[in-house]
């Protein structure tokens, strides 16, 4: 297999590219690396604007591939029909778990202790102390049980959680215990202490947590979103949160970025990170190592990973 392979990230960084297709760098910039026509393996740049990363798609007309490094693939969905049939859409299973896993724990415990609380005391230069609830001997639930749920659930079990219920599409069984289906989300919602939300944003699960959603939440629940923005129905979240009946922890928001004035900032007991779930430390050798097992399964007509979709199936 020959052609042009664009990468966001510069080739000689990476490590162990294979012979026999021609690396461009391309990270979104206004001008192409090379005519578009010869790309035959498409990376999509990282952390980028949808429009950014859709552009190219028209003209990438002999596209074989296209590999997101995120672990959805939402953004590049809207572009599919732009491409001709047979591509393969490859997600970046494998590469943030470790992060965004962290993240969730974060949230969870800086949430639950009151962290936030405390560095605003800081701020104003007051010893403020008092009672918090801990994460040890309580219920999470967590909404998403893939990849990034099961490494959720690696961090919870050391923190002395009473236990984990784990929620997917389809109900199955792990070594771990039952997952449960999305159908079942009803009677588990009044039975958990924090919701962590790993979903993938699909017709299925956009505005999945709504008003009856929130309103089947315990009180004094947490709801933690390191999923997308979406999957929450904004103002039926503000709804609850001004009650003070449930609070929240959210990586990820709609609309995103945040507006300066939008009334998420300033609703109480909430916790909001700026869609940092991803990008630490641990992307870089992870996304290398994904992009030379693709890249090399590509170059020997091998089954390569994480296929998500064929276009024109």
């Amino acid at each position: 297999m020959t052609g042009d392979v664009w990468l966001p990230i510069p080739p000689d960084e990476i490590d162990g590219l294979p012979d026999g297709l021609v690396p461009r760098f391309w990270d979104g910039a206004e001008e192409y690396p090379a005519d578009p026509a010869d790309c035959v393996f498409y990376v999509v740049p990282y952390m980028r604007s949808a429009e950014t990363v859709l552009r190219p798609l028209p003209e990438l007309t002999g596209v074989n591939v296209v590999q997101t490094l995120s672990a959805g693939v939402d953004s590049v969905e809207p572009g599919l029909g732009l491409l001709p049939p047979g591509v393969r859409l490859c997600n970046a299973r494998g590469v943030h778990e470790a992060s965004t896993a962290e993240l969730a724990l974060t949230l969870t415990l800086a949430s639950l202790r009151g962290v936030p609380d405390f560095v605003r005391a800081q701020d104003r230069g007051e010893w403020k102390g008092g009672f918090r609830p801990a994460l040890a001997d309580r219920t999470v639930l967590v909404v998403g049980y893939g990849s990034i749920g099961s490494a959720i659930e690696d961090r919870l079990v050391p923190f002395e959680v009473a236990r984990v219920v784990r929620v997917a599409r389809t109900a199955r069984t792990t070594e771990r215990g039952p997952v449960h289906a999305l159908a079942d989300l009803p009677n588990l919602l009044p039975q958990a202490d924090v919701v962590i939300l790993s979903t993938p944003l699909t017709a299925t699960t956009r505005h999945l947590v709504d008003a009856a959603f929130l309103a089947r939440m315990k009180d004094g629940a947490l709801l933690v979103n390191v999923a997308r923005g979406a999957v929450v129905h904004t103002e039926a979240l503000l709804d609850e949160l001004r009650t003070g009946r449930i609070t929240a922890a959210l990586d990820v928001t709609d609309p995103e970025p945040l507006p300066p004035a939008h009334p998420l900032w300033s609703a109480p007991g909430v916790l909001v990170s700026p869609h940092v779930g991803g990008p630490t430390s641990a992307f870089a050798p992870r996304a290398k190592r994904l992009l030379v097992d693709q890249l090399t399964r590509f170059v020997n007509q091998r089954p390569l990973r994480n296929v998500i979709l064929t276009t024109g199936e």
